[in-house]
């Protein structure tokens, strides 16, 4: 494994042979590779597309090289990435909870502690949502029916022990009100069920419900703020609950990759979410842009591993 690691890092240095020419300030001086750890098409890999274009406007003399390496949900490559070169030219997708949540089930080859995040540059903020034409046409509605029947109310997710299933566990405890969770493969097949009011409702991300307005309605949305695209729909905050969470995405370094080299990629990265077309990509989908680098990382990560711990618990992750 690790000879193909090598075998990547020296397409890269063939491909960037004259990538110390023409460098703006914090560029690396050959290509980055950036390693997926899903399929292309999704919410990742359009990050990182994105990312790489706006690279390529601020470091010219190199390429952005994309790689895939999916299986298991992230987990295939997240449990190999310390195996890489710690050149400050390898750099891996990654997401929370999933870091978290997958070691406590214990399917994967790595602990969180063995992620070495760099940056975390956005989030896709949790929202509850009904078909459009459901009854329920406030959160006030939603508990009142949740408590009038306790388990009745059905609502969709993608996948199990995931960022959705989490946030629906987190409601219930948070609002002394019983659901039953309903995983799906993914967001489609969920999509196809809720649109078709096979479930009651679904806990789910912001891009999804925007681009399915007019078909859902949003009754509560895990941000500081309202969204501007979801103008009535109020926050978590507004309702009684200090919830600002969802999926993060953000890059991670292999382990003996060095502080300052670290530190370089951090600043990188904090530049590009600075950039105006990276903010008006994450205005249109929905995606909240965040800036944790060096400075704020274990504070920010000892937060979400305490959060996404307990959210394990109420999971029943970690139980043998």
């Amino acid at each position: 494994m690790l000879a193909r690691w090598k075998c990547a890092a020296a397409l890269a240095c063939a491909l960037a042979a004259s990538a110390a020419l023409a460098q703006g300030p914090g560029c690396p001086e050959k290509n980055l590779l950036y390693w997926l750890a899903f399929p292309p098409g999704g919410e990742t890999d359009l990050a990182a597309r994105h990312q790489q274009v706006v690279l390529k406007k601020r470091c010219p003399a190199i390429d952005t090289i994309v790689q895939y390496k999916p299986g298991a949900g992230g987990g295939l490559l997240w449990g190999q990435m310390n195996q890489m070169p710690g050149d400050g030219l390898n750099i891996v997708g990654i997401n929370l909870p999933h870091i978290v949540f997958q070691p406590l089930e214990g399917q994967v080859q790595y602990k969180t502690d063995d992620i070495t995040p760099v940056f975390w540059f956005h989030y896709t903020p949790d929202i509850l949502v009904v078909p459009e034409q459901s009854p329920i046409k406030t959160f006030a509605e939603f508990v009142q029916a949740a408590k009038a029947d306790p388990g009745k109310l059905s609502l969709g997710g993608s996948g199990l022990n995931s960022a959705n299933h989490a946030a629906h566990e987190r409601m219930n405890a948070a609002f002394g009100v019983k659901t039953t969770y309903i995983p799906y493969k993914g967001t489609g097949d969920m999509s196809v069920a809720l649109l078709g009011a096979q479930i009651g409702g679904a806990m789910t991300y912001t891009a999804w419900t925007i681009n399915n307005k007019g078909k859902v309605r949003g009754l509560a949305v895990a941000m500081e703020q309202r969204h501007p695209l979801l103008p009535d729909v109020p926050t978590f905050r507004e309702l009684g609950v200090d919830w600002v969470d969802g999926a993060y995405r953000g890059i991670g370094v292999p382990k003996s990759t060095p502080p300052e080299a670290r530190k370089r990629l951090a600043d990188l990265w904090a530049a590009i979410n600075q950039d105006p077309e990276m903010k008006e990509l994450a205005a249109r989908n929905g995606l909240e842009l965040v800036q944790v680098g060096s400075e704020q990382m274990p504070s920010f990560m000892q937060d979400k591993t305490r959060l996404y711990t307990e959210s394990a618990q109420r999971l029943g992750l970690g139980r043998k």
